[in-house]
């Protein structure tokens, strides 16, 4: 389905019914996959969908009685740039360095496999729920790159499904497999575990 064939207010109506379906919260009919699922949506869109997204968790909690549990991996990010005393350091770096040197430095600070994953797996021992969101993947591009937190979720988030909301685009290709493209830019990353959130019945 191609973003001009699709508008938000389909798109809030659909992922609110399959996120309150039977079959999304038992995790029903992937054959053993892990339950990753991809909202993703055109960039230019962000604004609206964090408004979309606010709405949908509001209503599963107090229209269905489901808990969700968000983690915005930018807000992530920096708490655990403070918590480790190094934020001002990474601020006064900045204007110092060049691009790529900057963001190898930052990508250190916030490997997927040694900080954000152990972070999460700590966040969601402490709060159960009957799903995880993933947000603030845009803020965090190209410092973290959302195919490498995904395999390194994989063995995080378990016995509940995940829904990332994805700036960009995730696609199959026969070439090139499932791409997911960050921001729409034509550098991608192959991730085929998650499946398509609009794809999937309500």
């Amino acid at each position: 389905m191609s973003s001009t064939q699709r508008d938000l207010v389909s798109d809030e109506k659909h992922v609110y019914n399959v996120l309150r379906s039977e079959r999304f919260l038992k995790m029903e009919g992937l054959s053993k996959e892990i339950p990753f699922f991809i909202y993703h949506f055109p960039p230019a869109w962000a604004l609206d969908v964090e408004g979309l997204c606010d709405r949908v968790k509001t209503k599963l909690q107090s229209d269905d009685g489901l808990s969700v549990v968000e983690i915005n991996l930018y807000d992530l990010a920096i708490g655990l740039l403070k918590d480790r005393g190094v934020w001002e350091r990474v601020l006064d770096l900045e204007p110092t360095m060049d691009k790529a040197g900057f963001r190898e430095v930052l990508q250190g600070m916030l490997d997927p496999h040694d900080h954000l994953a152990p972070a999460i797996r700590a966040l969601l021992d402490n709060q159960p729920s009957d799903m995880v969101f993933l947000t603030g993947i845009g803020e965090v591009f190209p410092f973290i790159r959302t195919h490498t937190v995904l395999e390194n979720l994989q063995s995080v988030v378990t016995g509940r499904p995940m829904l990332v909301w994805f700036p960009g685009i995730y696609e199959f290709t026969q070439t090139s497999g499932h791409q997911l493209r960050a921001l729409n830019l034509s550098a991608s990353d192959s991730y085929y575990r998650a499946k398509d959130i609009l794809e999937q019945e309500a």
